[in-house]
């Protein structure tokens, strides 16, 4: 909730941080989910989902370098078979299809993807702002930039009771919860930590799919999602002094 102590600490936001949670909010949500709506129109659903899956890899790259925070050999093992497991989820994937733009734009995603965890991993890392505030601040300039370029774009879309109700779930549940949540484990996970949790919602999505809804998962799937999962294990075994 935005309380007085969080309202305050909103109003008292210097010029240098306005600047980071700015820089975050363009990136996290105008760009990153703006390129996945666009890949998702010019690509098909799996090519997206593999390439958004190398976001790990990069993150941690950066990580070293803007963070330094150096990842363990056990950490760069599990983020191995992560990657691995992903390979064998989505095997095969035929990329010659000739959508060039599509995978240029996803490209373009994945990294404003790593940059904006990398950017969001060391303003959570110094606990300056609360989780909510980060949220807060960084969405709303993201999300209202969306809107414009959306209401620019495509116009004003009818709207049905149902799709409203949708619009609220998304917006409460998936997007301002989750986003605060994802805030708040950034002050504890290291952002390769957090980035391969992240991408375990490929296995969780599978498997909420074929609890309620019926969609099978074959056995090559069922083992790409085993390694995945074990990968995701080993990255967050910490090496202890």
């Amino acid at each position: 909730m935005l309380t007085k102590e969080k309202i305050s600490e909103i109003k008292n936001i210097d010029r240098k941080d306005w600047f980071r949670l700015t820089v975050l909010g363009l990136l996290f949500y105008t760009l990153t989910q703006g390129t996945q709506f666009i890949g998702l129109s010019l690509l098909p659903a799996v090519t997206v989902s593999l390439i958004l899956n190398f976001t790990p890899i990069i993150v941690a790259v950066m990580g070293i370098f803007l963070l330094s925070e150096k990842p363990s050999i056990l950490q760069w093992l599990g983020a191995g078979l992560f990657i691995a497991g992903i390979l064998t989820y989505f095997y095969p994937v035929d990329l010659s299809e000739g959508k060039i733009l599509g995978i240029v734009v996803m490209v373009i995603g994945v990294f404003s993807n790593a940059f904006s965890s990398v950017l969001g991993r060391g303003i959570n890392r110094s606990r300056k702002f609360h989780p909510l505030t980060v949220t807060v601040v960084s969405m709303s300039i993201g999300s209202i930039v969306m809107l414009i370029i959306g209401l620019a774009a495509q116009g004003l879309p009818p709207l049905s009771l149902t799709n409203i109700l949708f619009l609220l779930w998304l917006s409460v549940v998936n997007t301002a919860l989750a986003f605060t949540l994802w805030n708040l484990s950034l002050r504890t996970l290291t952002a390769m930590e957090s980035s391969i949790i992240n991408g375990t919602m490929l296995i969780q999505i599978a498997f909420l799919a074929w609890i309620f809804i019926g969609e099978p998962v074959t056995w090559e799937e069922g083992i790409g999602m085993f390694i995945a999962a074990a990968g995701a294990i080993v990255v967050q075994i910490k090496r202890r002094n």
